[in-house]
This record gives C-alpha cells, sequence and structure tokens, in this order.
C-alpha cells in the first residue's frame, strides 16, 4: 500500500470538514570514507539512480554488496556504537518503481561502510508475529508498515509504534496503535501494548482517559505520521499524526502523550481529543497554558540540551482549511507549556533565505512536510528537503539556533526539483548535494555527523525512490 500523498491528504481532509460543516548512472555497494570535513556531503553508499532493488545477502552477515532497497517513510535509530539502524518503510521492490510496504531490519556499520540484513522478510507486506505480550521472542516481529513513529531509549533499545501497517491477520495495511521494542543485544522483539489488530479490523479510537494522569487503560489511536521525543528520564513522547481521536473519527491530531517504559503507561499530557483541533498560538515567544500547536503530521522535531520539545511545520488543519506550515514550538516539560516561536501562524508561507551562512532574525524556511531533521550535541536543530504544497520538493538545508532563537540557511539551493550531485562515494566535496527530496530516513551519530538515507526524489527527470546514504559534518 502507498502512502497517500498531500494532495490526496488534503482531499480527505476537505471532504471530512464538508460533511462536518531518467536516470544518471547506477551503482551499488558502499565506500569507506577518505575524507570528512566539515560542511561537505559525502555518498557513502547505495545507488545514484532511482527505484533499486534491495540485496540482502545472509541475514546477519555484512557484505559490501548488500543494500536496502530504495524506500521511504522508514523508521530509523543510531545505537551507542553510532552504527545506524532501519526498517520498514514503502520499498521499491523491482526496480521500475513498483513498491510495497517492507519489515525488513537493516544496519550500517560506520567503521567498515557495509550493510547488514538483521531480520525481517526479503518479502513486501508481511503480518506482524505478536506473540504473547510483554514477553520477548525471536519469532517475534512487527508486520510491514510504513510512516511509523520511532524512538531510542537510554539503554539503547528501539521502539516503533504505529503507522501504516499489516496487522497479525495481514490482509491489508491501515493505521496501527501496536508499541514494539526492539533490544539489539539479543535481536528480539517484544510487543508491550496496543492492539495486535489495525484498524480495518478493530476499533482504532484513543482512549485518552484524564489528561495528565496516568492509566494502564490509556492508550493514542492508531495514527501515522507522529513526532516523537525521548526526554532525559527515558520516557518516550508522541505527538500527532494522522489517526483516530477518543470517538473514532479520523484526521490530523495535536495530542500530546507520554509513555513510562518502566511502568508501560501511556499518558495524555497536551491537547484534544478530537480530530482537526485548531491552533492556540498567543503571542510569539510567551509560554502560555492555553497555547498549542494546531493539529498536522510530517513535521519534524527534535530535542534540545535543556530537555524541551521542538516542533516544526507538518500540514495542518484548523475548522476551516489544510495547507502547510512553518510555525516554530518548544515544549516545556517541567512547565507543561507550549510557546510559539518562529515562523507563520497561517499556511503555506513563503521563505526567507537571507544570506547563506548568516544568521537573522527575518530568516526563516518557507512551509513544509516531510523533512528531514537532526538535533547537534548544542541542541540546535538541522534541517533539510522536504515538501511544499503543490508537490515540488526543497533542496535547502536550515540551522536553528535555541540560544539565539535564529534561523540561518546554511546550504543548498533556494530552488526546487533538483536533482542530487553525487560526486565519488566516500569522498566529500563542496560540490555535492543530495538534491530535491522528501520522506528520508535520518540519524545522528556519536560524532555528531548528519547521515540521511533514501526518501522519494523529484527533479526535471521525473521522481523516484532513492537508497542512497549520505554523511554531513556540521
Amino acid at each position: 500500500m502507498r502512502h497517500p500523498s498531500s494532495s490526496t491528504r488534503l482531499r480527505i481532509a476537505a471532504l471530512i470538514l464538508l460533511v462536518a460543516l531518467m536516470t544518471p548512472g547506477c551503482g551499488s555497494g558502499s565506500a569507506k570514507l577518505s575524507s570528512n570535513p566539515s560542511h561537505e556531503w559525502t555518498w557513502t553508499a547505495g545507488s545514484d539512480s532511482w527505484n533499486q532493488s534491495g540485496v540482502y545477502g545472509s541475514e546477519g552477515s555484512s557484505s559490501p554488496n548488500n543494500s536496502p532497497g530504495a524506500r521511504e517513510l522508514a523508521s530509523g535509530w543510531s545505537d551507542s556504537n553510532g552504527d545506524l539502524w532501519i526498517f520498514g518503510g514503502d520499498i521499491a521492490i523491482t526496480g521500475v518503481g513498483i513498491a510495497s510496504v517492507g519489515n525488513d531490519l537493516w544496519k550500517y556499520s560506520v567503521a567498515n561502510g557495509d550493510w547488514t540484513w538483521m531480520g525481517g522478510s526479503e518479502v513486501p507486506n508481511q503480518p506482524g508475529v505478536y506473540g504473547t505480550i510483554r514477553l520477548a521472542s525471536a519469532s517475534n516481529m512487527p508486520g510491514a508498515r510504513e510512516a511509523a513513529t520511532s524512538w531510542r531509549d537510554s539503554f539503547g533499545n528501539f521502539w516503533l509504534f504505529g503507522g501504516i501497517a499489516y496487522d497479525s491477520i495481514g490482509a491489508n495495511a491501515a493505521d496501527m496503535n501496536d508499541l514494539w521494542e526492539f533490544n539489539p543485544a539479543n535481536g528480539t522483539w517484544t510487543w508491550i501494548v496496543g492492539s495486535n489488530l489495525n484498524s480495518l479490523s478493530a476499533a482504532a479510537k484513543g482512549i485518552y482517559g484524564t489528561q495528565g494522569i496516568p492509566s494502564s487503560s490509556n492508550s493514542p489511536g492508531a495514527r501515522d505520521s507522529s513526532n516523537a521525543w525521548t526526554d532525559s528520564a527515558g520516557n518516550l513522547w508522541l505527538f500527532g499524526g494522522f489517526g483516530y481521536d477518543s470517538v473514532g473519527n479520523i484526521g490530523a491530531l495535536n495530542d500530546l502523550w507520554s509513555f513510562n517504559p518502566a511502568t508501560k503507561i501511556w499518558t495524555w499530557v497536551s491537547g484534544s481529543n478530537t480530530a482537526f483541533a485548531p491552533g492556540v498560538y498567543g503571542s510569539i515567544g510567551v509560554a502560555a497554558s492555553s497555547n498549542v500547536p494546531q493539529a498536522r503530521e510530517r513535521a519534524v522535531g527534535w530535542i534540545d540540551s535543556n530537555g524541551n520539545l521542538w516542533l516544526f511545520g507538518g500540514i495542518g488543519w484548523n475548522s476551516s482549511a489544510a495547507g502547510m506550515l512553518n510555525d516554530l514550538w518548544e515544549f516545556s516539560i517541567a512547565t507543561n507549556t507550549w510557546t510559539w516561536l518562529s515562523g507563520s501562524s497561517t499556511f503555506d508561507a513563503n521563505g526567507v533565505y537571507g544570506t547563506q551562512g548568516v544568521a537573522a532574525p527575518s530568516n526563516v524556511p518557507g512551509a513544509r512536510e516531510r523533512a528531514i531533521g537532526w538535533g547537534d550535541d548544542n541542541g540546535d536543530f538541522w534541517m533539510y528537503g522536504g515538501l511544499m504544497n503543490g508537490g515540488s520538493q526543497f533542496s535547502d538545508l536550515w540551522e536553528y539556533s535555541v540560544q539565539s532563537n535564529m534561523w540561518t540557511w546554511v546550504g543548498g539551493s533556494t530552488s526546487t526539483d533538483l536533482a542530487a550531485v553525487y560526486g565519488t562515494r566516500g569522498l566529500g566535496s563542496e560540490s555535492n548535494f543530495p538534491g530535491s527530496r522528501s520522506d528520508a530516513t535520518g540519524w545522528t551519530d556519536t560524532a555528531d555527523g548528519f547521515w540521511l538515507f533514501g526518501g522519494q526524489q523529484q527533479d526535471t527527470n521525473g521522481n523516484g525512490l532513492l537508497n542512497d546514504l549520505w554523511l554531513y559534518h556540521p
């Protein structure tokens, strides 16, 4: 099942609201890095052509020939060794652009530059194997899915929630609210909470309980395209996405949840328990208990060095309209308040780039969804690409400084729908450039390098899915 496009989502939203009211040269494999200078992109692995099928090799065995298939909307995390992991997504399986949903698990060794297929199936659209709830087993495996939400906890374990997925029955993919934990030390999955049936097979509404009160009966509704953070106490945080509210209506959400891995309990912290909730912006730069971002999906976020949660853009909805956002928000866990800090409270705002490399109070990225973001060691935020309203893809790189509350256009182009410039695999260059893309997967390694994998690219030759891996050192 392909993930619904932005235009499809907007048409769905409009209907609900009305009712309510080619290619460059090929290559595969990987290369060890010969140069990693700052402010340069390095193409490290994968192909420079679209829609490449995966090369799996033997499960558990690394090889320079191995490579995940081209994909978008995959989940990823980096482990305590700085190695990169990727799970599932919308995968190209034939080399000609046909895609299905995967549940394959991969690890990339930063030290040797090789991919290893670690689990899941080479065959797409697999049902989940749930086993017994909260009991790890080598046979357990989440069903194939895309646009899931993922975290890494303080112990290095990987957590996966919902997405558009195949459930234990496996007939078709739809939104889910199952929560899984993966232990990379022993390679086992554990089904923790939530349903083993998706929204086609069972009730998918959220059970909110009382705001701020943990309860074993609480559960976010089935959803996809949410945002996630892990705080210093090891709690998991979930915001919004597209899914089911407290009465079973489907739409964009603005609810904020926390999950305690020790107690296995969800808490509804902030936002509305109904879909398509409007935002309350208040005054820019001023925290207030009434403030809340409007319902949205496909935003980007990060957590700063003080443990505050940050959220930027996405597709937003209110009671009468829908569009792309470029608003920037901060949530203080300590005070339980949102603050609107930058960008517009209206849809489809244009970017203000200013001078490349120079921060300015007037600078701001244009409204977008499906961008890729990283948080650095200083707690600042970096963002690349994404999709604007109308379908064109950005190719710009931005940095946001928490201390100065200013954006800097760091690199890339102010133009959209540009092809990548790969250069020589393993060699950084100022002319290298990942090109316009959206729905990529990203990681930060132990050396504060930013990694970008795959996604969908659109340029003057057309569009397709990618399996290229890039490294950027800020």
